[in-house]
């Protein structure tokens, strides 16, 4: 493992400590969903992206749309990591007067580039991005987390047409197949799979990997840059991933811990610190 690579597993488990502290703090929120994504936002802000916390609004910025917006804390976390503001201001998610409200609200804080929430939405948002970008011929990327949950709204599909048809090859979707919704298995609700030959169909690339592997994430967002196609990344990963009791738990997807069970996660966490 290089060096780059086990900073970033650092870097991940920093994110992840952050969300069971604001989400309990907060005494409500969804931490199951952002702790599986903690390695992809990482590698994403700390390795792949261009951006720049100094100059949020930088015109040669890549961009990241969080389609799944109810996974919000994951977000705030990297952003605070990367230094877009103080991560002292975390503690405030969901509190009155708070920049850091329960899903991503543009313009209200540095380096959100898109409200989201309503699931489903995201994907199109994206692809206005990087059409637009691929016309301006301006090398700029736009990357998209979508939950496997949220693959059962059509308009995922329809987004997923266009990018295909007009092979918006500047687009990569990640797709967090932790295979738990709020109601319990995605399968069980509205079976999704086969994930990958449904991208496929849309013409799309497709990438399989394990979402807690660092390197396995940096090599997909390279096979990505190299494709003429856009990219979905369909991540294996595991719903509340870093904390024993939370793994593949359906109860955390949309609560937090109580102060027991904050204080168990947190020394999980803290002990890989």
């Amino acid at each position: 493992m290089d060096s780059d690579t086990s900073e970033l597993e650092r870097i991940a488990n920093r994110i992840r400590v952050h969300v069971i502290e604001m989400t309990s703090s907060a005494g409500s929120g969804h931490p199951g969903g952002s702790l599986s994504s903690a390695e992809l936002m990482a590698a994403l802000f700390f390795k792949v992206m261009r951006h720049d916390p100094s100059d949020p609004g930088w015109k040669g910025r890549d961009r990241f749309v969080l389609s799944k917006g109810h996974v919000a804390p994951v977000l705030y976390a990297a952003l605070a990591e990367s230094g877009y503001f103080p991560a002292e201001e975390l503690s405030t998610l969901r509190k009155m007067g708070s920049r850091l409200q329960g899903h991503p609200v543009k313009g209200k804080l540095p380096g959100v580039e898109m409200s989201t929430g309503s699931l489903g939405q995201g994907l199109s948002m994206a692809c206005g991005m990087a059409f637009a970008d691929k016309l301006d011929k301006n090398g700029r990327r736009v990357y998209c987390l979508l939950g496997d949950g949220e693959l059962q709204s059509g308009q995922i599909w329809e987004a997923a047409m266009f990018a295909g048809h007009y092979e918006l090859s500047n687009l990569t979707a990640f797709i967090d197949r932790n295979r738990l919704q709020i109601t319990g298995d995605t399968e069980k609700a509205v079976g999704v799979d086969p994930v990958e030959d449904k991208w496929k169909a849309f013409r799309w690339n497709t990438v399989t990997i394990n979402g807690h592997n660092i390197s396995e994430i940096l090599a997909a967002c390279e096979t990505a840059r190299s494709s003429g196609r856009p990219t979905a990344v369909i991540m294996n990963t595991v719903k509340g991933k870093g904390v024993s009791f939370m793994e593949n738990n359906v109860d955390f997807h949309g609560r937090s811990c109580k102060p027991d069970e904050e204080v168990q996660a947190l020394g999980e966490l803290k002990e890989r610190c």
